[in-house]
This record gives structure tokens, C-alpha cells and sequence, in this order.
């Protein structure tokens, strides 16, 4: 099955994963921890990407960005993944691939996701089991967004902004958000929008989008919804 091209709107939040090749390592020291994050904050400023969350675990990396021009991601992530295979292969004598093809890329709803897939990053290495709070994970946006470190590499997004008027007071009530779980729907509506390109966000938000873009922006339905009122009303009509 062909991929769908990537989605872009101007402005618009996407949440971007790359993985490692086969599910493979791509960090082995802290060093190449802080490589990655300095050369992201370079290439993230290169070519105007804002940098909103992000986290890097052990053979994936997370990534919430939005920018103002098309391609510029797509531009951001091929330089930096060429940058950071040279630097792996060198540095430990390897050779080929690290990366599992392409990175996967989906659109968010910044009224209605965008919190809420914060969270779904910065929580990764809890749901992994490696840490029991993510302000215990140093490789993550948390410690920005969570416990108030300056980070050069992220701008605070719109939606992050207005929880508080303070700092004091965003970091509060965004630390607050973490009380409540993500349920598993949200989970697999999270990964599965990412992994397959479509949009993250409400019906209404899909819908803007869709008059924006030329493709599919969501599944089609496959034999019918038979929730749907189209599909309740042909078969009232085949029955009378």
C-alpha cells in the first residue's frame, strides 16, 4: 500500500516519531543524548521549526514541532538523521542504517490534543517502566514543561502559554495535568493517527482540514458504518 503524502497547514502542531532501525538502539551514552538535542536546537533554528516537546528514549525519539513553512520539517528531520548516523558510525566504528525508514508524522488539534500529546510524550519512559515520575527522566521536555529547567531548544506553545499568567502557575497546573491517566483509547487513537498519517483531532477540526489538503485525512469505513445515519437510513428503505 502506497504511503499518503505528508500533511502540512501553516502553523499547524505535529507530533513526529523516529525509530530506530529493526527497534534498535540509537542511544548508547548521555553524550549522544546531548549530541542529538544540540544539533536538533541547530537544525530546528536552520529552518524555523519550533520545538514544543520532544522526548529520546533508547531506539525512538518523540518529537511535537510546528512551523510556518512547507517542507521545513521534512528538511529538519533529513538533517538531522544524516548528521546523527555519521556521528553513531563513527564513534562506534559502525556501519549502515540507524533509522527505520522515513519518520511517521500526524497534524494535531491544538484546542483539543495538544496538552494531552505533551503528556503522551513526556510520559513515554514511564509507560516503559524506566523511571516512576517523568521529572525523573533528564532526556525529555518535562524538564521544561514540568519542573521549569530553561531549555534553549523548545518554545513554549500557545496552548501551554495559557495556563497560567506566571510561570509558576503554568508549571502548576500542567504538572496537575499529569493526575489523570490517558485512557487506552486515547493511547491507540494517538499512535494510530501517527503512525498511519492521519489527523489528530475533533470531527470539526478534521473537517477544516479536509477542505485544506487533497487526500484522505482519516480511515474510510469498510462495509459500511453502521452507526452511521447514511447507513441506518439504506437499510430502514431496504426493508419497507
Amino acid at each position: 500500500m502506497a504511503r499518503l503524502p505528508r500533511l502540512f497547514i501553516k502553523g499547524c502542531p505535529q507530533h513526529l516519531i523516529q525509530r530506530g532501525n529493526n527497534r534498535q538502539a540509537i542511544f548508547f551514552s548521555d553524550e549522544d543524548y546531548t549530541v542529538y538535542l544540540a544539533k536538533l536546537k541547530d537544525f530546528s533554528e536552520q529552518y524555523e521549526v519550533k520545538v514544543h516537546a520532544y522526548v529520546l528514549m533508547t531506539n525512538h525519539v518523540h518529537l511535537l514541532v510546528s512551523t510556518e513553512h512547507e517542507g521545513a520539517i521534512s528538511k529538519m528531520m533529513q538533517s538531522i538523521g544524516r548528521y546523527y548516523v555519521l556521528y553513531i558510525n563513527k564513534n562506534y566504528q559502525r556501519t549502515g542504517t540507524l533509522w527505520e525508514g522515513r519518520y511517521r508524522s500526524t497534524i494535531v488539534d491544538s484546542d483539543n490534543y495538544l496538552l494531552t500529546v505533551m503528556r503522551y510524550i513526556e510520559m513515554n519512559p514511564v509507560r516503559a517502566g524506566m523511571v516512576e515520575h517523568p521529572a525523573e527522566y533528564p532526556w525529555s521536555s518535562y524538564q521544561a514543561n514540568g519542573v521549569g529547567k530553561v531549555i534553549e531548544l523548545l518554545t513554549p506553545h500557545e496552548r501551554y502559554i495559557k495556563l497560567g499568567k506566571s510561570n509558576v502557575e503554568r508549571l502548576e497546573r500542567y504538572v496537575g495535568l499529569f493526575d489523570d491517566f490517558i485512557s487506552d483509547n486515547t493511547l491507540e487513537l494517538i499512535r494510530t493517527a501517527t503512525n498511519k498519517a492521519w489527523v489528530l483531532g475533533s470531527d470539526r477540526f478534521k473537517r477544516e482540514i479536509e477542505t485544506q489538503v487533497n487526500r484522505r485525512i482519516e480511515p474510510t469505513n469498510r462495509g459500511g458504518d453502521r452507526k452511521s445515519e447514511k447507513f441506518r437510513e439504506q437499510a430502514k428503505n431496504q426493508t419497507l
